[in-house]
């Protein structure tokens, strides 16, 4: 199966340009972003759990990197509310469940093999965030290797910003509020992809929080 498979050209998915489906998983439904590969693939999904699901514990061989939109995600380590950014490298083992169910944005099979930090990131924490290089920015830094890096954006409304992606590209997944980019409005659930020297033209009508990664498309 390939999806949004060619990373040299620009995606950008409104919510209505997507479609939810039944995961082999009975009570998990998903909405595939990109994706090469069938069951075990590199990944970028929107998963929903239905409540009481609990699953086997299971290795990432491949590494997964998750954020929780909705809900609380739980595993042995502790529970992860709406605001949570998780790491587990490869070769981490969990056995993930969720008691009221949830919403998570994951990525599967993206690590890099010398990327051994496994981590949690609750964003709800104030004292995290900093202000950011642009007018009405708010930026939470949730992760850095090499070149890659991954980002919690707020923008204020009436924020504008004119970006060039950097080497290796740049995604983005709109958490709350809506962006206007590039004439286009996106609203929460959209995701966008750009490589390399993309000109993006950003406009907030609303308070808007995005997931921005940077640097990392090159590795696929």
């Amino acid at each position: 199966m390939r999806i949004n498979a060619d990373f040299t050209k620009p995606v950008e998915l409104h919510p209505s340009d997507t479609s939810l489906s039944p995961s082999p998983a009975a009570g998990v439904n998903r909405t595939m972003l990109d994706r090469i590969g069938d069951e075990v693939a590199r990944a970028t999904t929107i998963v929903q759990f239905d409540r009481d699901k609990y699953f086997p514990e299971h290795t990432h061989d491949g590494g997964e990197e998750f954020f929780v939109l909705e809900g609380t995600f739980s595993d042995q380590y502790g529970d992860f509310p709406a605001g949570t950014y998780v790491r587990n490298p490869i070769g981490t083992s969990h056995a993930p469940h969720t008691v009221e169910g949830c919403t998570i944005f994951v990525k599967l099979w993206q690590f890099d093999k010398n990327d051994t930090e496994q981590k949690s990131v609750n964003t709800n924490d104030k004292s995290l965030w900093t202000e950011g290089d642009y007018k009405g920015q708010r930026v939470l830094n949730l992760h850095e290797f090499e070149s890659e890096k991954v980002t919690l954006q707020q923008w204020a409304a009436s924020a504008k910003a004119e970006l060039t992606a950097p080497d290796k590209g740049m995604e983005v997944l709109v958490v709350t509020g809506e962006l206007k980019s590039n004439g286009r409005i996106f609203p929460k659930r959209s995701w966008l992809r750009y490589p390399t020297g993309t000109e993006v033209n950003y406009d907030f009508t609303n308070d808007t929080t995005l997931l921005v990664k940077t640097g990392h498309l090159e590795k696929v």
